[in-house]
C-alpha cells in the first residue's frame, strides 16, 4: 500500500448553496504546515449540530435550473502535506453503506509531493435538494493506486417538499 504522508486537517463540510460560484477544482495553497506526523490519511467529519428543519422548496432533478442557481453539497478537505499525490475523486451514495458513484468526470489534481497545506473542494449540484446523501474522497497516487482517503460523510437534505411536516434536519 502506498504511503501517504499526510496529517489531514479535513473538515468535510457540506454546505447548501442557493446561488453560488462555479465549482472549484483547483487546489488552493496555504501557509506551510508543520511536518507530517502520520503515514495514513485521517479524517474527521464536521460535527452535526441540532439544526432547524430545512426550508420548503422544490424537490427532484435540478438539471433545468441554471448551474449558478442550483442547490448543492460541497465536499471540502485539506492536507497538511502530500507524497506522490496525483489526484482525488469524489464519490456519492444514497445510503451510508451505499452503492457509490464517482462524481468527478476529471480527477481533482493533487499537489504531488509537498510539505505545504492544500485545500480542495468539489461542488455537487446534481443533487435532489430533498434527499440526504453520503460522500467520500478517494486519492490517486502518481503510480495510479486508488485509496479511500476520507471516511464516508453525510449531507442532510437542503429542502423539504412543499407542504411536508417540518422535522429537524438529519432525521
Amino acid at each position: 500500500m502506498r504511503r501517504v504522508v499526510v496529517t489531514v486537517l479535513i473538515a468535510l463540510a457540506l454546505g447548501a448553496c442557493g446561488k453560488s460560484e462555479a465549482p472549484s477544482t483547483a487546489p488552493t495553497a496555504a501557509a506551510p504546515a508543520a511536518p507530517a506526523a502520520k503515514t495514513e490519511a485521517a479524517a474527521t467529519p464536521a460535527p452535526e449540530t441540532a439544526k432547524a428543519p430545512p426550508p420548503e422548496g422544490d424537490c427532484g432533478d435540478q438539471s433545468k435550473v441554471p448551474a449558478d442557481q442550483r442547490v448543492a453539497n460541497t465536499a471540502r478537505w485539506s492536507t497538511a502535506s502530500e507524497q506522490d499525490s496525483f489526484a482525488f475523486d469524489v464519490f456519492r451514495g444514497d445510503t451510508e453503506k451505499g452503492e457509490f458513484v464517482k462524481l468527478t468526470a476529471t480527477p481533482i489534481a493533487g499537489a504531488g509531493t509537498s510539505d505545504e497545506t492544500h485545500k480542495y473542494e468539489y461542488r455537487d449540484d446534481t443533487i435532489d435538494p430533498c434527499k440526504e446523501y453520503w460522500y467520500y474522497v478517494e486519492s490517486i497516487s502518481t503510480s495510479g493506486e486508488h485509496e479511500k482517503f476520507t471516511p464516508t460523510f453525510h449531507a442532510s437534505p437542503k429542502r423539504r417538499a412543499r407542504g411536508s411536516a417540518a422535522e429537524p434536519a438529519g432525521h
